[in-house]
């Protein structure tokens, strides 16, 4: 196909993201991981999956970044994930390695690329990228915001009882216990939240939002979610891909936007062949700004342990 995106990290993420790509007929995929076969099985049964989901993307996996040369996209899943009473900090300097270590690979071969972050801690992590491939702002991109807007809108409909296409959910600030929904901007079919649920629901709904990975990862105990976060990594793909200038929650580099500067955050971006092609600024209450500058305090914290660190 014209389009090539690769997907660092054949765990469930990984693996999720590659199939969501793949049949939705996006682009040809290469999936990498040091685990030797592990790429390779999951690339060749996804293709052998191709007949009966209708679809001609190719999927190649491998365990050098070879394969992944010229991508447009470079989705990086790779990382341990949390386990049950780990939090997204605990992750923190083995991450960090693991993230130089790809994100300087995938860059000397492609060099043009966009990258998407997917590894936790996320806002952390997109940092890290950023400063080991040297791409500019626009460039580097996490996946955030669109999976927690994702969950706030799934626990919305299940309150309402109504179509979770009809919900529309907002969600700043960093990927984490600090994120910071906002219920004044999340309607129902264009109706405010707070127009169709009492205070006290909507605080348990925010509540919950904020811990939905930690309430999987309690769940499986194996293991932490995958299927969300693959589809919206996948979303934001093929806005980039389609050039379709969509406005989606992401983690981007700040420099002064929100009164913050130096760390991703979560913000609404404008999405398009370039990558980040615009940050969208909101204006916010005194109560919504002081949660966003807690979450970006907590961030920077995490930027201060990796210097300190690594």
């Amino acid at each position: 196909m014209e389009k090539k995106v690769t997907v660092v990290g054949a765990g469930n993420v990984g693996a999720t993201t590659a199939q969501r790509l793949a049949e939705k007929e996006l682009c040809d995929v290469v999936l990498i991981d040091i685990a030797e076969g592990l790429p390779q099985g999951k690339a060749l049964d996804l293709r052998e999956a191709a007949p009966i989901e209708k679809h001609d993307a190719a999927v190649e996996g491998s365990n050098g970044y070879e394969a992944s040369a010229g991508s447009d996209i470079v989705i990086i899943t790779a990382g341990i994930p949390r386990k049950p009473g780990m939090s997204r900090d605990d992750l923190l300097k083995t991450n960090t390695n693991i993230m130089k270590t790809v994100s300087a690979e995938a860059a000397k071969h492609s060099p043009n690329a966009i990258f998407i972050i997917v590894s936790n801690p996320l806002d952390a992590m997109c940092q890290v990228a950023m400063e080991t491939s040297n791409f500019p702002k626009n460039r580097v991109i996490g996946m955030a915001g669109v999976l927690d807007s994702a969950r706030f809108r799934t626990f919305i409909a299940m309150e309402l009882n109504v179509s979770v296409e009809n919900t529309h959910a907002f969600v700043l600030g960093g990927h984490g216990d600090t994120m910071v929904p906002l219920p004044r901007f999340s309607t129902v079919a264009g109706i405010p939240i707070t127009e169709l649920m009492p205070k006290d629901r909507i605080e348990a709904l925010v509540d919950r939002t904020r811990k939905g990975g930690g309430e999987i990862v309690s769940l499986l105990k194996t293991g932490s979610a995958f299927y969300a976060p693959a589809s919206a990594a996948a979303e934001m793909a093929e806005a980039i891909l389609k050039d379709k200038k969509k406005i989606l929650p992401c983690a981007a580099y700040l420099e002064g936007e929100y009164g913050i500067s130096d760390i991703f955050m979560g913000v609404p971006v404008k999405l398009g062949t370039k990558g980040i092609e615009d940050i969208i600024e909101i204006e916010l209450t005194a109560s919504e700004r002081t949660d966003l500058n807690a979450s970006a305090d907590a961030v920077k914290n995490l930027m201060t342990e990796i210097r300190q660190l690594v």
